[in-house]
């Protein structure tokens, strides 16, 4: 059992986290669908909460100079502010990434879904990761087609980067106004709809088509993990409003 007096939780807390751990215990096959609330405890700011990109100034919008048409007609801005936003090569995983890699290597997680481009979760130890919004650990030349990994290429680049033949090296995430990657997303529906238990942590559940996923779940275990209310709780069978890592730390 939880020692409330060690750990500093209340007991609602102590007893939602030990109803957490009697469905993780007995589940074989858990899916986590995660948003940015899983990595702003690494020091990665997301974008909607208090201190979130959203609540910054800046010339433009964030979601401005993240949509493809930004990319296109303000090419330099649009790479000035990934670099400054986007990348962030000394973070580290959290607690909440570690314990969900030791899940799939006991078996007991088949997957993990993720709207994060930052590669945390493989940082951690997790293989099967399906990145909805891609991987800023994965870049493309637009015009031979040449792959670059990791984000060095576009962190050390002065200005646009460019391929060897010229072309513009593009990151292979998913911008506002592009479509999620057909292959990924199918893959994503394959899990959640098989899942046993369902954790959802760090997300609002506010970004379509990404929110939209929780209806392919038609389990027992519905599991929302977030600081915030969403509008989805009334339909969970587990809420818990608190830190995704310091919840799966207690499991």
């Amino acid at each position: 059992m939880i020692n409330p007096e060690e750990t500093g939780m209340d007991e609602q807390l102590q007893e939602q986290i030990a109803a957490l751990k009697q469905m993780t215990d007995k589940s074989t096959n858990i899916v986590f669908f995660g948003g940015a609330g899983v990595s702003t405890e690494s020091g990665i700011p997301d974008f909607r909460s208090e201190d979130g990109l959203y609540h910054q100034k800046y010339k433009y919008p964030p979601e401005t100079m993240l949509s493809h048409t930004f990319y296109e007609t303000h090419t330099e801005e649009f790479f000035e502010f990934y670099r400054d936003k986007l990348l962030a090569p000394d973070i580290q995983p959290n607690k909440a990434h570690r314990k969900l890699a030791q899940w799939e290597q006991e078996g007991k997680l088949k997957a993990v879904v993720t709207q994060n481009i930052d590669g945390l979760h493989q940082k951690a130890g997790s293989k099967n990761v399906l990145e909805l919004h891609g991987s800023v650990l994965r870049n493309y030349c637009e015009r031979c087609g040449k792959r670059y990994d990791g984000f060095e290429v576009v962190l050390e680049a002065e200005g646009v980067p460019k391929c060897d033949c010229g072309g513009t090296i593009k990151p292979d995430v998913v911008l506002y106004e592009e479509g999620l990657d057909q292959d990924t997303l199918q893959k994503a529906v394959y899990y959640i709809s098989h899942a046993d238990v369902l954790i959802i942590g760090g997300t609002s559940l506010a970004v379509y088509p990404a929110a939209g996923l929780i209806d392919y779940y038609h389990g027992s275990g519905l599991v929302l993990i977030n600081k915030q209310a969403t509008p989805r709780d009334r339909s969970a069978d587990l809420v818990i409003h608190a830190p995704i890592g310091e919840v799966l730390d207690q499991l």
